[in-house]
């Protein structure tokens, strides 16, 4: 039997997260600035989703038909949803492609994931306010919101590996978005430990479906999935629901000891909005980021193999441990979900074609017999300042080189890209392209007039600040 005669205080990482997503004021330019292009990013990642139908037909209620007064509308259709299914509508849409933003540190990840739980519960809100003559909420909220998300989820996973104990990093998004959403909502902070603690306890997908033999698309919902919980248990919260204190310390019963070995959940830095102004978006490929300058090199790498592929002999990837773990497979490929997380499929298109698209993942395309060929050529081999660069917070880079060597004893040079297109030290080239493909995305789902519309909206800064969240949303739906 075990006695309590005090009462515990509160886990020192639940109090931390309450109090700056209750309390910090987001000072950062920087950070607001590129909260704004997450936010394009991520909604033309879920439009051009919208074009295919295994993620179209998780879209809607839950049960055909439903109504629901003052609903959350889902960006690029008609549907407007209660606000748990709607965070996970959104959160289906924005992941599907493995097309938005990313996150690598000791934990993986794609933190613009919490915009699904975050625009929901913003329209939510504001639609009900109008309904009772109040005010609604302007986007600059939903922009602070996202630099917050970015922040929680980034910050966890620098030091804290879930991956190393086989749990999926969606955990970080579902703990992010109730810390945020609790908050959006009214929450105290005391509302929002509780929701916090609610959250952890919810325990975390496996991995599993993220790697063979397992490997489907149950990856590009999950995110949603933990979306659309958050909101729940923000809600539920808001309506009296008590939280626990050591949801994380308590000693047998508690996170750390059941599903992390015992070890200490740690904050590596305080937080701040470090990781919107570090994170790494997807720009040109929708490839697993691991794997982008692998891309980038075999595309430059493409002239100078187009035409002599019978002659190849073998080629090299030389990558970081990460990806090693990750991304590093030989065999069949099940379906589009195992071959975007694929090192030598994704090179291997890349050498074929100069270019990948979301398109090549499908099952088409993958019957060209030279995808394979190519594969069974190539070797992955860990470079070891490359794991260290990686881990290195002031470098962050996710280096790959890509060499190919011909049977008559020549070779190409090594080709190696360091820091991907989508890296804070190539904003400058980076953001033009960003817009490109924003625009790109829109026109899948929009009339030219919308189009123009949403573009000159989203890139009037102060506008776009000033611009009611339930006008915004009018916006970026369908008839």
């Amino acid at each position: 039997m075990v006695e309590v005669t005090d009462q515990p205080k509160v886990d020192e990482l639940l109090d931390k997260i309450a109090d700056y997503v209750v309390n910090y004021e987001i000072k950062s330019e920087e950070a607001l600035e590129t909260a704004r292009y997450v936010l394009m990013d991520t909604l033309g990642c879920g439009f051009l989703a919208l074009r295919y139908p295994e993620c179209a037909k998780h879209l809607g209620p839950i049960v055909p038909g439903t109504v629901v007064p003052n609903g959350v509308r889902v960006p690029g259709t008609a549907f407007e949803l209660d606000p748990v299914q709607a965070a996970f509508n959104i959160g289906c849409m924005i992941r599907w492609l493995d097309y938005n933003d990313t996150w690598l540190a000791a934990e993986w990840g794609h933190p613009s994931d919490n915009l699904a739980s975050i625009l929901a519960v913003a329209d939510y809100i504001s639609r009900k306010n109008i309904s009772e003559g109040r005010a609604p909420l302007k986007m600059e909220k939903v922009l602070e919101s996202i630099v917050k998300a970015h922040e929680i989820q980034g910050i966890l996973a620098l030091e804290n590996s879930l991956n190393r104990q086989g749990l999926d990093h969606v955990l970080y998004v579902k703990v992010a978005s109730t810390a945020v959403v609790t908050a959006m909502l009214g929450g105290t902070k005391e509302e929002v430990i509780n929701a916090v603690s609610q959250a952890w306890i919810d325990n975390s997908s496996l991995r599993t479906y993220r790697h063979a033999p397992n490997t489907g698309s149950r990856k590009s919902w999950a995110a949603g999935d933990a979306a659309s919980r958050a909101v729940r248990l923000a809600l539920m919260t808001l309506k009296g629901e008590m939280g626990y204190k050591t949801a994380l310390s308590a000693p047998k019963w508690g996170f750390q000891d059941v599903l992390f070995g015992g070890n200490a959940l740690t904050l590596g830095r305080e937080l701040d909005a470090y990781v919107i102004e570090n994170v790494l978006f997807k720009i040109s490929f929708p490839a697993e980021f691991h794997a982008q300058t692998a891309l980038e090199a075999a595309i430059k790498l493409h002239p100078q193999v187009a035409s002599r592929w019978e002659d190849i002999d073998k080629i090299t990837i030389t990558t970081h441990e990460s990806a090693i773990r990750i991304i590093d497979k030989t065999g069949p490929l099940e379906n589009p979900a195992d071959r975007d997380h694929c090192i030598q499929y994704i090179t291997a298109v890349g050498l074929i074609k100069g270019g990948l698209t979301a398109d090549d993942y499908e099952d088409e395309a993958a019957e060209n017999p030279l995808i394979d060929a190519l594969r069974d050529k190539m070797e992955v081999v860990e470079n070891t300042q490359y794991t260290v660069d990686y881990l290195d917070e002031n470098k962050r880079s996710i280096a790959n080189a890509v060499q190919v060597f011909f049977k008559d004893g020549t070779q190409t040079e090594q080709v190696a890209v360091e820091y991907p297109i989508g890296h804070r030290r190539r904003r400058e080239e980076g953001i033009p392209l960003l817009l490109k493909k924003f625009e790109s995305n829109l026109k899948t789902r929009f009339p030219n007039k919308q189009v123009k519309q949403i573009l000159n909206l989203c890139q009037s800064k102060q506008e776009l600040l000033s611009t009611d969240v339930n006008t915004f949303m009018t916006l970026v739906t369908t008839p």
